[in-house]
């Protein structure tokens, strides 16, 4: 597994819940891919509320069940990891927002197992 130094970058891709790639949900695509790639981790928020491009409001309402709510996938690796990852987001994401930002991390890792 790949170690993030203090230094790294942040991936956010903003699509619909109902975004498809290959048959498969985008957002479980993305991870799939990220995971395949090595890369340290990445995590998958459904929304609430939200717009976007086309100033549609989506909505989780109870009156609204087959709302196609906003997801958001968020990947954390270094600057190495996500130069692999970025090439392939031009076929993959065909709507939706792809922002990139430099982050300071100050902890990653996990629990060794208990004995």
């Amino acid at each position: 597994m790949p170690k993030i130094t203090s230094q790294a970058k942040r991936l956010r891709i903003y699509i619909g819940e109902t975004d498809r790639y290959k048959g498969k949900p985008l957002y479980q695509a993305l991870v799939e891919k990220a995971k395949e790639l090595d890369m340290a981790g990445a995590t998958v928020v459904r929304g609430l509320m939200g717009y976007g491009a086309n100033s549609r409001i989506h909505t989780a309402k109870i009156l609204d069940l087959s709302s196609d709510l906003p997801i958001v996938v968020e990947i954390i690796d270094s600057e190495e990891y996500m130069d692999k990852l970025l090439p392939l987001l031009d076929e993959m994401v065909q709507e939706g927002l792809v922002i990139i930002d430099e982050i300071q991390v100050i902890k990653y890792g996990n629990k060794p197992p208990k004995r």
